[in-house]
């Protein structure tokens, strides 16, 4: 037995603050059987509940350093339930695009067009996120192909800060979409490594 196994959950989460790998695999080794009930309890869905509790721990490394974490078990079931709620948020949305863009077949390149609807979709999520005039300065150059002086007259702004805020929201939605792949890079690698 090792001597990491016999600290304390409190331990435990200080230590990872001080990014250390050996606590972090204690905690995921001391609770992710656990929260794998619990997600399956509430999703009835094996591939799903893995990759929600997955990416549970991966956002506990990724948040270490600023996260509060008085009671770990009740956290780690608190995200892993609000993952679940989010993922059937998203579902239900998927569900709803396809139902309404789509007749399903069984062909690939319906399955394409979909992602790339989802995928959109969850773009056009971001760019409603973003601070009112960045927002609208990306709006009215991508979605009404306007120019970057265009837009500077049409909202009163400089052509400077025009391009300032589409650097910005462009920035924003890298980001986004960084955490989005690598959340999909992440469900890829557990399920690899599940059927091993």
């Amino acid at each position: 037995m090792s001597r990491i196994s016999s600290y304390t959950d409190q331990e435990l989460t200080d230590l990872i603050r001080l990014n250390d790998h050996s606590a972090f695999t204690e905690i995921y080794e001391r609770y992710w059987k656990k929260m794998l009930l619990i997600a399956w309890n509430h999703s009835n869905d094996k591939t799903a509940s893995q990759d929600l509790v997955h990416e549970v721990f991966m956002s506990l490394w990724e948040r270490r350093h600023t996260l509060e974490v008085l009671n770990l078990p009740a956290f780690l079931a608190t995200s892993v339930k609000f993952s679940i709620y989010k993922y059937c948020q998203r579902e239900g949305r998927r569900a709803q695009l396809a139902k309404q863009n789509y007749e399903f077949n069984e062909s690939i390149n319906d399955e394409e067009k979909l992602d790339a609807l989802f995928l959109s979709e969850y773009i056009n999520g971001i760019v409603e996120e973003m601070p009112e005039r960045c927002r609208l300065v990306f709006r009215c150059s991508r979605d009404l192909g306007m120019k970057n002086a265009e837009i500077a007259s049409k909202i009163n702004i400089t052509p400077k800060a025009v391009e300032a805020n589409l650097t910005r929201a462009l920035k924003i939605i890298r980001g986004e979409l960084k955490n989005y792949l690598w959340t999909i890079l992440m469900t890829i690698h557990v399920l690899f490594s599940f059927f091993k």
